[in-house]
């Protein structure tokens, strides 16, 4: 076991991971999780003593990089000479035997320009895939849905008899980023967000042109079915404020707060409550609390409004790696493939629309669409060809799902990897999607090589120990820089 890494400490979140070892906690993307055992979570924003935000703060002077080339034109451009497997497996196999990685080691190579296997070594069986499995779900929902697909949240008007009430309905729609309040100017996603301050005027003023002052307010989630968390993970997940339960509507993706770690046990409700208070302040008359039920078939729509194109939406959940954004797809492919928009429904339909677009599933069990489910078993084959898919050009629908991808020591949750002085070489070249459980790590992207090739790869490990953890993950770093930094020629 290696100890003592050359890492460049200027970067709080290092301290802090650092710390989750030693003591035993569990330890995610960048994020100690107080609290939590350590064979429990997940990825993403889920604590007070996380790191600074990587999204909102710059790197380090020292290692600020020029903005990457857009991908589409990295992909067009990358055709470098095609990459040796001798080669290939020579620069890494150093780092691959290394005991830090654990027993159960997988690797796969592929370039992408021509669409052709590199390289592909180590245990041959199905790996737990943690968040690499987001490129599944992702690409599944591309490929269904359509880059361009929006998802809509509307305001409905009950027809009321004279002595009663009238009743407006928010209905969800599936929106995984509808927010409380629209972003200020200068925040990120700030073209992503529908509000439900701006339903609750929409509505406010629409309710007026009707001459209509006080009413009810009523919610509808119905668009998904089934349980809310999926039974294959943890208990202590949702309890816990690790996820939040999964509903078609929401606001701030279930927190109680949108920069808050905790989540509410009725997200649906929470949502309907904003809306309420809303529309308050917009001057309606709004009496009781909101109430579950559905719109009636003859309910006028007083307004809608549409959210973030579904790639901008991808980018997102690969950026950050969000849990709940993952679920919430997931439920959108099962409905894009006639199914019910539940776990199973969306496993099922993610698995049709993938086979139909020949990703090899045999050995690929999947139990949800973020990968927070231990029981989740994916293939080197299977990960290699949808990272293919991403790379296609017959498939332009579906170029998020490489284009969109964090990039090595600059943002989303690959900003403050890539820290050891063995992996600078792939600073700004490596794209890549992380997998974080206790014992499991991923990595699984693309890299243009010295020589101008562009390689698509995944490396999983999930038989990590957890002294092992920090060593680990720069293992798989300096794996991707490596490749960045290889001739790989015969």
């Amino acid at each position: 076991m290696r100890r003592g890494r050359q890492l460049t400490l200027g970067v709080g979140g290092v301290v802090l991971v650092a710390v989750a070892v030693v003591t035993g906690l569990a330890v995610t993307d960048g994020v100690q999780l107080p609290g939590v055992e350590s064979d429990a979570p997940p990825d993403g924003p889920v604590a007070t003593t996380r790191p600074p935000d990587p999204l909102q703060v710059e790197p380090p002077p020292e290692l600020v990089l020029p903005r990457p080339r857009p991908a589409p034109a990295v992909l067009a451009a990358a055709r470098g000479p095609l990459a040796d497997a001798r080669a290939v497996r020579a620069v890494l196999r150093p780092m691959l035997v290394d005991p830090d990685l654990g027993g159960h080691v997988g690797v796969v190579v592929r370039d992408l320009a021509r669409d052709r296997a590199v390289l592909t070594a180590g245990d041959p069986d199905p790996y737990v895939p943690a968040s690499t499995l987001k490129l599944f779900t992702a690409a599944a929902a591309l490929a269904q849905l359509g880059p361009d697909h929006r998802f809509t949240t509307s305001v409905r008007l009950d027809p009321a008899g004279r002595d009663v009430v009238p009743r407006v309905v928010l209905v969800g729609g599936g929106d995984p980023l509808l927010a409380t309040r629209p972003p200020n100017p200068g925040e990120a996603d700030v073209a992503m967000t529908v509000s439900v301050a701006r339903l609750a005027a929409d509505s406010a003023r629409a309710l007026r042109q009707r001459g209509v002052r006080r009413v009810r307010v009523g919610y509808d989630a119905g668009l998904f079915i089934g349980p809310a968390a999926a039974p294959s993970w943890a208990p202590d997940y949702v309890r816990a404020d690790i996820v939040s339960p999964v509903s078609a509507l929401w606001v701030d993706e279930g927190r109680i707060a949108p920069d808050s770690a905790e989540r509410s046990a009725d997200p649906a409700l929470a949502a309907a409550g904003a809306f309420a208070e809303a529309l308050r302040r917009a001057g309606v008359r709004v009496d009781g609390e909101p109430q579950a039920g559905t719109a009636r078939a003859r309910a006028d729509v007083l307004t809608e409004a549409a959210g973030a194109q579904l790639d901008s939406v991808v980018e997102h959940v690969l950026q950050v790696s969000d849990n709940e954004g993952a679920e919430v797809l997931l439920r959108h492919v099962a409905l894009a493939t006639d199914r019910p928009a539940s776990f199973t429904g969306g496993v099922s339909g993610v698995r049709e629309v993938l086979t139909g677009l020949g990703v090899p599933y045999a050995g690929v069990r999947t139990y949800d669409g973020s990968g927070l489910s231990r029981a989740n078993r994916i293939t080197l084959a299977a990960l290699a060809q949808v990272l293919q898919l991403g790379a296609d050009p017959a498939q332009p629908a579906l170029r998020t799902v490489t284009a969109g991808l964090p990039v090595a020591r600059f943002n989303g949750s690959l900003a403050y990897r890539f820290l050891s002085l063995d992996a600078a070489a792939g600073r700004g070249l490596v794209r890549a999607k992380t997998g974080t459980l206790s014992r499991v790590h991923g990595l699984a992207g693309t890299v243009v090589t010295r020589n101008g090739t562009l390689l698509g790869f995944g490396l999983l490990t999930d038989d990590v120990q957890l002294p092992d953890t920090l060593d680990a993950r720069a293992l798989l770093d300096e794996m991707a820089a490596a490749l960045a930094g290889c001739g790989c020629r015969r």
